[in-house]
């Protein structure tokens, strides 16, 4: 039975693209966009997102219709611009969609000084070295990472990517075929999701009736105004773990890659601690202090190497 959702938004037919637009997109060398684009193929969902050789290509929802960026990582570390291509419903959502680019690959980063910094810690060094110019990646739309953050909870991250596939696939918006290298779909949005029956949630993904229901309560506190705010980190952690299933891995993580917190850092991770040889959370706490304030970028560090450098 197919699950029994309100009429999703026009996506279909009557959203005809329009206009490419062809960029290079500013960045500050060293850039490590062959690591980027490991985590963000690791992290890549069917119908939403692909890679080919190196050529990143996502939907996402804009104000005037679907709208498809594809950015060429296939660049060596001294590349100081990035090639990008919008295929746009509508033109003026351009300079929107290259800020969201630009949020979601870390280009405004300042790799130097962050090198620099990491790089006194001997457990890092060797890691910098390896990778100059690292980024993190964040997000397209906050929403959508904290739904799918909290899919992925506590399962492995092929586990995860299966969870969300069948999320997309069952609450999404189908997008016109228009769009190169289609089919794609848009992923279901938080009023969608809070108008599904919890049953039916846990049913058709596959979910712990826990599970469902915190996805459900998440989907409900987005679509009734909570704000995963940028400008008030503590604010919005306080919020999310006063959600019943949204503990201190959730939030942290999506201080990370929802609100681009280059502090932040997720001490009970299972990646994390295994890259530092079976710490407890207490000691990877302890020994994040040296890497402060950039946390995030020696835990991704970590990350692409026991994880995404794989």
């Amino acid at each position: 039975m197919a699950p029994n959702v309100p009429a999703a938004p026009d996506t279909g037919e009557n959203a005809r693209v329009t206009t490419r637009s062809d960029l290079r997109l500013p960045v500050r060398p060293p850039f490590a966009a062959t690591a980027l684009a490991a985590a963000l193929r690791a992290h890549a969902v069917p119908a939403l997102e692909t890679q080919v050789d190196g050529v990143h290509r996502r939907v996402v929802a804009a104000p005037g219709g679907p709208a498809l960026v594809e950015v060429d990582l296939h660049l060596d570390d001294d590349a100081s611009e990035v090639p990008v291509t919008l295929h746009l419903s509508d033109p003026a959502d351009a300079p929107q969609l290259v800020a969201i680019v630009r949020r979601w690959l870390d280009l405004d980063a300042d790799p130097v000084q962050i090198d620099r910094a990491l790089s006194l810690d001997p457990r890092l060094a060797a890691l910098v070295a390896a990778r100059p110019g690292l980024r993190v990646a964040g997000a397209v739309d906050r929403s959508e990472c904290a739904l799918f953050t909290v899919l992925g909870q506590q399962v492995t991250l092929r586990g995860a990517r299966t969870l969300q596939a069948r999320f997309v696939e069952a609450y999404g918006s189908p997008v016109a075929a228009e769009l190169p290298g289609g089919p794609w779909t848009l992923a279901p949005t938080p009023h969608t999701v809070a108008s599904v029956d919890v049953d039916e949630l846990r049913a058709t993904i596959g979910l712990t009736g826990a599970r469902a229901r915190t996805v459900h309560v998440l989907a409900q506190a987005l679509a009734d105004g909570l704000r995963l705010d940028p400008q008030d980190p503590v604010g919005t952690r306080a919020a999310l773990l006063a959600l019943p299933g949204i503990g201190p891995w959730t939030a942290d993580y999506l201080a990370l890659r929802a609100l681009g917190d280059r502090d932040a850092f997720t001490p009970g991770d299972a990646v994390l601690r295994r890259a530092l040889d079976g710490v407890t959370p207490a000691e990877a706490h302890r020994a994040s202090q040296a890497w402060r304030p950039w946390r995030a970028y020696a835990l991704t560090h970590l990350w692409t190497a026991e994880a995404y450098a794989r």
